[in-house]
């Protein structure tokens, strides 16, 4: 039988069209789970490019190379602990986030530091320029142990993105008086036996001459809560909630930033403050912090100084409006210097989820000034604009 010509070309016209329809649709699709963002909306769900909700908790932001790196702990539905290890996002823009990869998994040997099931917590990055390295400092609680480890953990890396290769977990600056603590209060006699009950008048007298921090010289001071600092001359400073988390404390790294020089300070101590946040602005450094309540938000503290050694004075809660107060229901993490645009800073800052973790939101604001001091206020939603005005 003959072929029927005029019906072959009119079959391959209509595959022609349908190719072209699900091409386009599929094309479409794409771009619906891709939104393209062009302002910021604190404390709603933030998709990445890919529509799925950034998994970065507790993170921080590290700018290289004309690219934002925002690395964060992955959170999984039912538990906060580490199931997956600390994720990196990369941005051009700040409001468009792409996932890139695990920069750092947990592993799966048994006894391992960082093995699932462990706490990594608030993990930050900094660019050593001498090593040309990428090193990251956080959080570490060893699985099972609830939250008695109090160390820090270390790891770096060749490429920003990771993979990341651990080093090792400690507590710093083991068996190193802090710089601003006098030889009356190293040589004190007063231990934690001597105090059955805490939060009196003499407890608070003690822990403000260094109870604790006699009590942990030998094996190094506690650290959790954290953030890193790298100053103008290139200095690295590690900055952790220490002393059950009532005391912060301020320590100088090594030039690879990879260890501590032994140079550290206490920063109000018996103040009870964790979460720090720091950034410096026409040569004063300014930290931000909150109290210590748990998943639950708090009223964010403000701490001001002329150099990073101090003396540190606190003020009062630099947010403003309603829920000032909790800190709009949200806890500091980082502050984040905006790349271009002089005095320009985001406070960036999350929402806790613990009966659902992976759905914890982020707050983050832009850094306004009243009276030369840090003042934040809500806002439904605002872009970088903010910043040209």
């Amino acid at each position: 039988m003959k072929p029927n010509l005029r019906r072959i070309r009119n079959l391959l016209f209509s595959f022609a069209l349908l190719g072209s329809f699900f091409l386009q649709n599929g094309c479409a699709q794409t771009n619906k789970s891709a939104p393209f963002l062009k302002q910021f909306t604190p404390g709603k769900m933030w998709p990445d490019v890919n529509g799925v909700h950034i998994n970065a908790h507790g993170g921080g932001i590290l700018f290289f190379n004309d690219t934002y790196y925002w690395f964060g702990e992955h959170k999984s539905e039912r538990t906060s602990s580490a199931q997956v290890g600390i994720n990196c996002y990369s941005s051009k823009d700040l409001y468009n986030w792409k996932f890139k990869q695990v920069a750092l998994p947990v592993q799966d040997s048994a006894g391992s530091d960082i093995e699932k099931g462990s706490v990594m917590e608030r993990p930050k990055v900094i660019f050593n320029k001498n090593t040309q390295k990428f090193v990251m400092y956080f959080h570490l609680e060893l699985k099972g142990k609830g939250y008695s480890a109090a160390r820090v953990g270390i790891a770096v890396a060749d490429n920003v993105t990771g993979p990341y290769t651990y080093l090792r977990s400690l507590r710093p600056n083991a068996g190193v008086w802090p710089m601003n603590m006098t030889d009356e209060q190293k040589n004190a006699k007063a231990t934690l036996s001597d105090f059955p009950e805490w939060w009196t008048k003499e407890w608070r007298k003690a822990v403000d001459d260094g109870l604790f921090t006699r009590r942990d010289f030998e094996g190094g001071q506690m650290s959790r809560d954290m953030t890193l600092y790298v100053d103008d001359d290139g200095t690295a400073y590690h900055i952790y909630a220490s002393e059950e988390n009532l005391t912060l404390n301020i320590a100088e790294l090594s030039d690879d930033y990879l260890s501590y020089t032994g140079k550290y300070i206490r920063v109000a101590p018996g103040g009870h403050n964790e979460a720090p946040a720091i950034f410096k602005k026409d040569g004063t450094y300014f930290m931000i912090t909150s109290g210590c309540t748990g998943w639950d938000p708090n009223a964010a503290r403000l701490h001001t100084a002329p150099s990073i050694w101090g003396p540190w004075t606190q003020h009062p809660n630099p947010c403003t409006g309603p829920d000032a107060d909790l800190t709009f229901h949200s806890q500091s993490t980082y502050i984040l210097p905006v790349e271009g645009k002089k005095d320009a800073f985001i406070f960036m800052a999350d929402r806790w989820n613990p009966r659902r973790p992976i759905d914890a939101t982020y707050v983050w604001l832009p850094i306004q000034f009243k009276n030369n001091l840090p003042v934040l206020e809500w806002k439904d939603k605002w872009d970088l604009s903010i910043f040209d005005e």
